[in-house]
């Protein structure tokens, strides 16, 4: 890749200040298939000043103007959709069906949301005698992580360039491949200089040069609740806007009904989607006391179709997770499961049958969860999935409640009333009711707002509200 060991700042690819190389890993085969260069808190600062000079004229570009730029945008990412695919299935693990089925498009749905929003937005409206301004925010920092290497960025860039503001990107170190064919797209596609700017390195270095300093007006932040708690620190000392999306242990309520052949066994898929590195994974099935060896039978043989392998090959369903760290982080998660007195249905410790190299996790499911358990507790960012009964619906809602996160919830019912009736009193962002479309492709609404409540983060992505993120509110009284 040519430009991977250098940063996009002020429109040019340029050398780091102090060139660290950093390996990328291949999950699948723990190989090194490239290098990238681990930034500073010198190249935030060029990014920051390039920015801030940038910000200057393109926070006065018409709506048309932003428009036309973002149009452009989604036809040159068009031609470039297969290599940041094969990116991110060689970066991090996803299978190639799911990169190119929902990982790669993600961004033109966030793309084509930010123009719908644009065409109607009210920059400008009287409240009374009250002359009501919405002007861009500025230089907004952008800490991304990298299970959806490219969704994270595009849901903010989206917003931030249809708002007017312009940018300085971190990426995930150990997710950077994609995110540096994201500035090549912006590049051809006339994305003018300073506006995007792009600094690899890690959080303890160029996440927190962004978060502290002073040029930059807001930080949006995707990862997990220590690392975000850690950007809001450091971003208090010059009391900027902090956008947190964090962290996630969403239960999916399976209320009593013969909803429950079709809905257990897509809750299963749907917990274990992207090798159950989501947020909003529904990583907790609340079940019946009376179902629950039902229940068990149907995750059982919908285990059973699961396809753990290469990445690269379109029957493998689910691939490695993102690295050493992580695959440890899982086992250790099971350990404790079983450790706990949990009932081990399927998987366990170790790699699949026939795997001796890659971060391959079984994907695990335990039976009989208590809420007291580590696995029922604690986001796990794998493939496992924690059973549990609850005595009725106010148990259930209680079992759901009782967590830090508030990320999402589903709720699966034989009618929608009687779900809805349940998801509103589930104390999170995003409610999901009777999720169980025929494929296994979640359901992705690009207008809907997505973020959490407690320590999921707060304000909202995406549509408008993700869009309303990006600017200050102006009175004007005459």
């Amino acid at each position: 890749m040519e430009n991977a060991l250098n940063f996009y700042i002020d429109g040019r690819w340029v050398a780091p200040s102090n060139a660290v190389p950093f390996d990328v890993v291949n999950p699948a085969t723990e190989e090194v298939v490239a290098q990238t260069s681990m930034g500073s808190a010198e190249d935030v600062d060029r990014a920051v000043r390039a920015a801030r000079t940038a910000f200057e004229t393109f926070s006065t570009w018409s709506v048309g103007q932003r428009i036309e730029l973002l149009e452009r945008i989604i036809v040159e990412y068009e031609r470039r959709f297969d290599d940041i695919a094969w990116a991110i299935t060689t970066e991090m693990g996803s299978p190639i069906g799911f990169s190119r089925g929902l990982q790669t498009p993600a961004t033109l749905g966030h793309l084509r949301e930010a123009i719908a929003v644009l065409k109607d937005f009210k920059f400008e409206y009287m409240l009374g005698k009250t002359r009501i301004l919405r002007e861009p925010i500025g230089v907004c920092g952008f800490i991304t992580p990298w299970n959806w290497p490219i969704n994270q960025i595009t849901a903010k860039l989206g917003s931030a360039i249809g708002a007017g503001c312009t940018m300085v990107v971190k990426p995930s170190e150990y997710a950077p491949l994609s995110p540096i064919i994201l500035a090549e797209v912006l590049h051809e596609a006339g994305v003018p200089r300073g506006v995007f700017n792009l600094v690899n390195g890690d959080g303890p270095t160029v996440g927190s040069a962004i978060s502290k300093h002073p040029g930059i007006d807001m930080v949006s932040f995707t990862g997990s609740t220590a690392a975000g708690i850690a950007v809001a620190r450091d971003a208090a000392g010059t009391v900027k806007r902090v956008h947190q999306e964090l962290g996630g242990k969403s239960a999916n309520i399976m209320l009593p009904g013969s909803h429950i052949d079709g809905s257990v066994p897509y809750g299963m898929v749907r917990a274990f989607t992207n090798s159950g590195q989501s947020c909003i994974a529904p990583s907790r099935m609340l079940v019946p006391e009376s179902d629950m060896e039902r229940v068990v039978e149907l995750v059982r043989m919908a285990a059973s179709a699961l396809v753990v392998g290469d990445p690269r090959r379109e029957e493998t369903t689910h691939g490695p997770v993102v690295n050493a760290r992580q695959f440890e982080r899982v086992q250790g998660f099971i350990r404790a499961g079983i450790d706990e007195g949990a009932r081990l249905v399927v998987g366990g410790e170790g790699r699949p049958a026939g795997m001796n190299k890659g971060y391959f996790v079984r994907p695990t499911i335990f039976a009989d969860v208590t809420p007291d358990m580590r696995i029922a507790r604690e986001e796990i960012f794998g493939p496992v999935l924690a059973i549990m009964p609850y005595r009725d619906v106010e148990h259930a809602i209680e079992i759901a409640n009782d967590t830090e996160y508030g990320l999402a919830g589903f709720v699966s019912a034989d009618s929608m009333e009687e779900a809805d009736a349940v998801g509103r009193r589930i104390r999170a962002g995003r409610i999901y009711l009777n999720d169980r479309p025929q494929d296994v492709t979640p359901n992705y609404e690009f207008e809907a707002p997505f973020g959490g409540y407690k320590q999921s983060g707060n304000g909202r992505e995406v549509g408008l509200f993700g869009f309303e993120e990006f600017h200050e509110v102006k009175a004007v009284i005459a």
